[in-house]
């Protein structure tokens, strides 16, 4: 897959000292490319959009990922994380928000990378329950592509081009994707 907005390139992606967690360290890569790719089809004049009364705002969608992605990583998972206080970057704008997640992502990458099978394994607080730490890394996983499709549907209400993130889109397409969308495609082998 190749995204519009490469932040972190697989030479980037450092090698996990357990292989069998490479895997992990590679998805959050790619869904951090994903995330910015698509926080780059916004504005800074979006930042007041919102879809609905009871919807979040592009800003607050924004701000919401970053802070939580410093507790996720900080309080659930044990990677140095800086201050909560220093976690926006200010002025605050699409660009400079793109910057500080590819920055804050690279920094995890590094961190979990460093991270044994009996770490991945073992249970932590996580919210009200104990869970693994694979189990917390996976729900941030899902939390931000949660967000993501969000964004995308704003961009499709403001009248804008999708980018790909798992495949093409009704405004990108290239040679050799193949959708599925008919019970024939969906029964090859």
């Amino acid at each position: 897959m190749h995204y519009l907005h490469q932040a972190i390139t697989d030479e980037q992606v450092p090698q996990s000292v357990e292989a069998a967690f490479q895997h992990a360290l590679d998805t959050y890569a790619s869904e951090t490319n994903k995330l910015i790719a698509v926080w780059q089809c916004f504005s800074d004049a979006d930042f007041g959009y919102r879809p609905h009364p009871k919807s979040s705002t592009v800003e607050e969608i924004l701000r919401h990922e970053l802070l939580s992605g410093r507790r996720f990583f900080g309080e659930f998972l044990g990677a140095p994380e800086p201050e909560g206080s220093a976690v926006l970057p200010a002025p605050l704008s699409v660009h400079a928000c793109s910057e500080r997640m590819r920055m804050l992502a690279r920094r995890r990458l590094e961190y979990l990378a460093s991270r044994t099978e009996e770490w991945w394994l073992a249970e932590q607080p996580f919210f009200d329950a104990k869970r693994q730490r694979i189990w917390i890394f996976w729900r941030r996983v899902l939390h931000t592509a949660h967000h993501r499709t969000q964004w995308t549907v704003y961009l499709r209400l403001l009248g804008r081009a999708v980018p790909p993130t798992y495949g093409p889109t009704a405004d990108v397409v290239w040679q050799g994707a193949d959708p599925t969308h008919t019970v024939e495609a969906s029964e090859r082998k």
